[in-house]
């Protein structure tokens, strides 16, 4: 990596207000490192609790802090890995909650010369399952 923070990484998240998020970690057997159901308060990442409760219930995880690299294609593959997809149920539990699902991705691109890249198996596979590849690129 040419610098000190990552330049990118990616988030799992599967927003909905039918299943708590204890059973979407039955469901993946992996913990997350979000989750909230919609009108409770939660912890937020400096381990506070929230002013607000939370508009929708969120589960996901991230892979800033398993991989280090620039690029999407390894953050992206470690999730994919990690919640072992595609699970031939999940399509159908995705349309049963009314969820939505996506892979979110930052991008830091400040010199402008850096190109997004989500391989088109994996981006396939997302879609596949009903859900998004979405990139917030920084500039």
């Amino acid at each position: 990596m040419s610098s000190k923070h990552q330049r990118a990484h990616a988030t799992f998240a599967i927003y909905q207000d039918v299943e708590p998020p204890e059973f979407w970690t039955a469901y993946f057997g992996v913990k997350p490192d979000i989750s909230a159901v919609k009108g409770e308060r939660r912890v937020t990442p400096s381990g506070k609790i929230s002013d607000f409760p939370a508009r929708v219930g969120v589960w996901g995880i991230k892979s800033q802090t398993a991989i280090r690299s620039d690029s999407l294609e390894p953050h992206l593959r470690y999730l994919v890995e990690r919640l072992a997809l595609p699970r031939p149920d999940l399509r159908a539990i995705i349309e049963r909650t009314s969820a939505r699902m996506r892979f979110f991705c930052y991008w830091d691109n400040e010199t402008g010369e850096r190109v997004p890249d989500v391989p088109d198996d994996i981006r396939a596979l997302i879609e596949s399952l009903g859900g998004t590849v979405e990139i917030d690129e920084y500039r």
